[in-house]
């Protein structure tokens, strides 16, 4: 699923975020969402959001956890 619409994220949901200064190689930086900081419903470059580890980005895909269960 990809992060373009804020109802799709959760806190706690496990995303892949892509770093501003990594827009431009696509390196995409795995963790937990800790804020949610795109106020709108909806951005065409991804919802920005703060990991627990303190990175900010733009969610790019949001990973279904229950696939590992």
């Amino acid at each position: 699923m990809d992060g373009t619409q804020r109802k799709d994220i959760q806190l706690d949901a496990l995303v892949e975020i892509v770093e501003k200064q990594h827009q431009g190689t696509g390196e995409l930086t795995q963790g937990l969402v800790k804020r949610i900081l795109t106020k709108s419903k909806f951005h065409p470059h991804g919802i920005k959001v703060m990991l627990d580890t303190g990175e900010v980005g733009r969610v790019k895909n949001i990973i279904d956890e229950d696939i590992f269960d």
